[in-house]
């Protein structure tokens, strides 16, 4: 049976606001590490919180948490997501421990909040047990990871990452529901916080003196994040959000699944790496790049479009060809951006994210106003 359609609530705006300081702490976290083994350790953290967060967004489109003792519960679990975000620098460090703990606590109010949605559901109950097992050891060998040291520690990580990710994937998902409006609205809220974090990584980047370059740099900047916003907001969230909703049963689990939990994590970690190449070309805009910094700038934007292009694939069963041309044009830039001023690199990618933006507005503007405007259709 479907989920009645709620709006998102002031509570989950305010549990988001600490996703939003977890994921800027990543990109500090790799500002201060710009190695490939720091892009790594990264790469984990942000799998994980964004494993924490997509399963809150499955809950709060099954349960309104906005009432009674459920409220207390979410803000427990609030302020344990921001033990996991103050310790996001050190998760690898002297804060692993703190790390783990907050983190199993997370995960731990989440699924007894989830208990507490089921109660009258037996087959969400049902599908709730199928799902503990992996959501408590992946959980658990975060903790452990916090006593370990080295590439052990790395092996925890990677581990307990593949058993969160692939325990959905291999338990049947029939009892699982969502309000699909609510849920597709709050993972398009997700995706417009990590482009704010691109526009906190001007500011940062740009810093005290704004000289010239920084200026035409922080412009670029924004002329790239504009184009990410609409690929995403003009189209594709509207496409998949009315095949979420036609969907019924357990296809429209998986689809909230694959296009969702799954598909949206590259496009939010595409987004982080951009902002931290773009925070490295505002700090020289006449340096080159080095080859970690310029190949998050070029393969951040990358990564996101091949994400938007699988992520509407899954959705619609069509391949959006000029975005999988962007995308591998941005990965053959990544060679050119070694070796010309960082300013250059961070226009040629704006020049290709405003290309494919300028083409699908104008080669397809009648069929965009048949989607965004439906009421207009003859």
């Amino acid at each position: 049976m479907p989920e009645a359609e709620h709006a998102v609530t002031p509570l989950e705006l305010f549990f988001d606001l600490v996703f939003v300081f977890a994921i800027t702490q990543v990109t500090s976290l790799l500002t201060d590490e710009p190695t490939w083994h720091g892009v790594i350790r990264g790469s984990l953290v942000l799998a994980a919180v964004w494993w924490a967060w997509s399963g809150y967004a499955w809950l709060t489109s099954t349960l309104d948490v906005d009432e009674g003792g459920v409220r207390l519960v979410m803000l427990a679990a609030m302020v344990a997501m921001l033990g996991v975000a103050l310790a996001v620098p050190g998760a690898f460090g002297d804060d692993a421990v703190l790390f783990g703990f907050s983190y199993f606590l997370v995960r731990l109010l989440h699924l007894v909040l989830y208990a507490y949605a089921s109660r009258d559901d037996r087959d969400l109950f049902q599908a709730l047990l199928r799902i503990v097992p992996t959501e408590l050891l992946g959980a658990s060998l975060i903790v452990v990871a916090g006593f370990l040291g080295g590439e052990a520690r790395i092996a925890a990580w990677v581990l307990a990452l593949a058993v969160d990710y692939l325990g959905p994937a291999v338990v049947t998902l029939r009892g699982w529901r969502i309000a699909p409006e609510h849920f597709a609205e709050r993972h398009g809220l997700i995706v417009l916080i990590a482009l704010g974090e691109s526009i906190i990584a001007i500011g940062v980047g740009a810093g005290l003196t704004l000289t010239t370059g920084v200026i035409v740099g922080a412009a670029l900047g924004a002329v790239v994040v504009s184009a990410l916003w609409w690929l995403y907001f003009d189209v594709a969230a509207i496409f998949a959000r009315r095949q979420l909703v036609q969907a019924v049963g357990i296809a429209q689990a998986r689809l909230a699944r694959d296009a969702y939990s799954y598909l949206h994590l590259p496009m939010v970690a595409g987004i982080v790496y951009f902002a931290f190449g773009l925070k490295t070309t505002l700090h020289g805009v006449g340096d080159t790049l080095d080859a970690v910094p310029a190949a998050a700038l070029c393969g951040g934007a990358s990564l996101y479009l091949f994400a938007h292009v699988a992520f509407l694939f899954r959705a619609t069963g069509r391949v959006f060809r000029r975005r999988t041309l962007g995308a591998v044009v941005l990965l053959a830039l990544m060679p050119v951006s070694v070796v010309v001023p960082a300013l250059a690199a961070l226009a040629l990618v704006a020049a290709v994210c405003s290309l494919v933006v300028a083409y699908e507005a104008v080669r397809y503007r009648t069929h965009r106003v048949q989607i965004r405007h439906p009421e207009l259709s003859p």
